[in-house]
């Protein structure tokens, strides 16, 4: 059996379809280092997580889950200077994971997708939950050890609230509870617990909520109320997922 020199495959291909271009065998190279569609597709997926691989990053996506916020208001949500924040922010903006506005010299941000990006983070926290040893390490000693009561789900607490069986508190800064808050809860920030404990119902038990599952604010807010004598438990979600969730949240005027 005759073998074909391939370095001729041009020539070999034409007598195959005679049709074919003189250049018929770079044309088809061509295609084959070109892309595909679903290529392409997969390389601005991969943007976009890569814009989510950054602890700072899923912070300030959570900080933003709570409603708008300034440069400056996000860089003390995280804990970071303004110039790191602003780097974050404009990565997760060319990831489409969200907007800005100009409002006088001030840049404001926003989540491009509320409900979205909350299920994405979620998603990718579960994950981290179920698969992850040092995951499970760390929310059993840091977190899990500081409170062996289940926390309450949110439909329950609901429920719960409209027959006047729990008080439902918000400890975040006012600025977040103003943005956007669960409908009938009593915004008590952390900060301003001591002062407001005259003013909580101890007939009842009272359920603290933050900014979502890992907040401390909740715990540390759950502990002193214990201490004073309360009956507490915490929220089984922060505002985003319970707002994600489409319970019912309402806004305040500042």
């Amino acid at each position: 059996m005759r073998c074909v020199n391939w370095r001729n495959a041009p020539t070999f291909v034409r007598i195959l379809d005679p049709e074919l271009p003189a250049d018929g065998g770079a044309q088809l190279n061509m295609t084959a280092n070109e892309p595909s569609a679903k290529n392409q597709l997969f390389t601005h997926f991969a943007r976009v997580a890569k814009a989510l691989a950054s602890p700072v990053r899923l912070e300030l996506l959570e900080a933003l889950a709570q409603g708008e916020h300034s440069v400056d208001e996000l860089a003390r949500a995280v804990g970071v200077p303004m110039a790191n924040a602003s780097h974050h922010l404009q990565v997760l903006r060319d990831g489409g994971l969200v907007h800005s506005r100009r409002d006088g010299v001030q840049m404001i941000y926003s989540l491009s997708d509320e409900a979205e990006i909350t299920g994405v983070i979620a998603g990718i926290r579960h994950i981290a939950e179920a698969q992850l040893a040092e995951v499970d390490r760390i929310v059993r000693e840091a977190f899990s050890s500081r409170d062996t009561l289940t926390p309450m789900d949110p439909r329950e607490v609901m429920k719960r609230a409209r027959r006047g069986e729990v008080t439902v508190i918000d400890v975040r800064p006012r600025d977040e509870f103003h943005a956007g808050h669960v409908k009938g809860a009593i915004n008590v920030p952390l900060e301003e617990l001591g002062q407001h404990l005259a003013d909580l119902p101890r007939d009842r038990e009272i359920v603290a909520y933050c900014r979502g599952p890992y907040c401390v604010m909740s715990y540390d807010a759950v502990e002193e109320l214990r201490r004073q004598g309360f009956s507490a438990r915490r929220l089984d979600a922060g505002y985003p997922e319970w707002k994600a969730a489409r319970l019912p949240v309402t806004r305040a005027s500042r």
